[in-house]
């Protein structure tokens, strides 16, 4: 009795370890990987708490300050646009954009490089993950783009083709691994594996084939934007038709990467504006598409109102896409003169401006914010009925 008693005091608390679950829809496969007491319990300051948090998806700020630099240096080139006494400021604050544009990418690339040596399950984890692997274009993207903003580097030179083949590399690579799984007997077919973050891999080959227009190399242009046109239109269609079979739909708070179908046929006007040397029927036909997407979203804010309840990096999906249309639209204005295409310029560049200054605020006031709690590709949650789904929005 008394050990019954004894027995009856006792309370036994089990806690079971913390574990990352990480699921593959394509392949419809897990790998559940358990986390010691000890590495639950780290200094969550300590760098290499960073390096497990920092994923593909925050290449999303380099996207814009990249983007951003190469508006800016648009700007300036276009002279005749700019009153006389404008040129001088400007050209500082491009300058400084570029610079910390070049540092903001030299940082995060320096940690993801890191994370690759220290944490290499995490990085295979995302390029598993339907959304995550999207993202590893982002990082060879920024660099064209920082690399066609260059103030100090001339498209014709040696060291612009040596560095444009460095960051092109990688993008081919990836082409070739996720493009043959979309239409062989792979592991992603594109009617399961499509959504709105695939456009990256197309924004990925029309930047380096702008690249290459730059330098005046007309075939390797033509490749690659042949390349990333084609297959631009097939996933256009694709996502449009909603098929049944795909599940990887895309979370409330990662609707902002809607805006990336803005992105691509913007990115994809400007790249034939290079490669032909004139804003033609062609390039005014993406053109109209992508000022046609921009206001069909925009007449839609409910569809971001959850997304904009709590700031996360995923805002930053914002200011790529609308900073490539203010681009687009300063070439249509260029080669339509009037004052419709004139408002509609100055419409898109101050919305463009607005925006990138509004997410560095928001940033640097969440700043504490910007690295999350969770950092596995898909994290299982328990909802009040027990019932497992899957969830993306502390990641991307």
């Amino acid at each position: 009795m008394g050990m019954t008693e004894f027995q009856s005091e006792i309370k036994l608390e089990i806690d079971d370890p913390p574990t990352i679950i990480t699921k593959d829809t394509c392949n419809r496969t897990e790998t559940t990987t358990t986390i010691s007491d000890d590495e639950g319990h780290k200094n969550e300051h300590s760098f290499s708490w960073i390096l497990t948090r920092v994923h593909a998806g925050y290449f999303r700020i380099t996207l814009s300050l990249c983007s951003q630099a190469l508006l800016w240096k648009s700007l300036l080139d276009s002279s005749d646009m700019l009153l006389p006494h404008m040129l001088k400021p400007l050209s500082r604050a491009f300058i400084l954009l570029w610079s910390v544009s070049l540092f903001t990418l030299l940082s995060l690339s320096l940690l993801y490089m890191l994370r690759c040596c220290f944490h290499f399950k995490m990085v295979k984890a995302e390029f598993l993950h339907h959304v995550g692997v999207n993202y590893l274009f982002a990082p060879f993207i920024s660099w064209l783009l920082l690399l066609q903003s260059s103030p100090f580097i001339a498209p014709k030179s040696i060291s612009y083709f040596l560095l444009w083949c460095v960051f092109v590399m990688p993008l081919l690579i990836l082409d070739v691994k996720i493009y043959g799984q979309w239409f062989t007997k792979g592991k992603r077919y594109l009617s399961v594996a499509a959504n709105p973050t695939s456009q990256i891999s197309v924004i990925g080959n029309l930047v380096g084939a702008r690249s290459a227009a730059e330098m005046g190399w007309n075939e390797g242009a033509v490749c690659l934007f042949s390349l990333g046109i084609i297959h631009y239109l097939v996933l256009f269609v694709t996502l449009y038709q909603r098929l049944t079979g795909n599940n990887n739909g895309i979370p409330a708070l990662l609707r902002p990467v809607f805006f990336l179908f803005i992105a691509a046929p913007s990115m994809a006007s400007l790249t034939w504006d290079s490669v032909s040397g004139s804003f033609g029927t062609p390039s005014k036909m993406l053109f109209f598409l992508s000022v046609f997407l921009f206001t069909s979203l925009v007449c839609r804010p409910t569809l971001f109102k959850k997304s904009m309840k709590k700031f996360s990096v995923t805002w930053w999906a914002y200011s790529y896409p609308l900073t490539v249309l203010a681009m687009a639209s300063m070439e249509y204005a260029r080669e339509v003169k009037g004052g419709v295409p004139d408002a509609l310029m100055f419409t898109l560049l101050g919305l463009s401006v607005l925006v990138f200054l509004a997410l560095i605020i928001f940033t640097a006031f969440n700043s504490n914010k910007l690295l999350t709690n969770h950092d596995s590709i898909t994290y299982n949650c328990i909802s009040k009925n027990n019932v497992q789904t899957s969830c993306d929005e502390n990641l991307y």
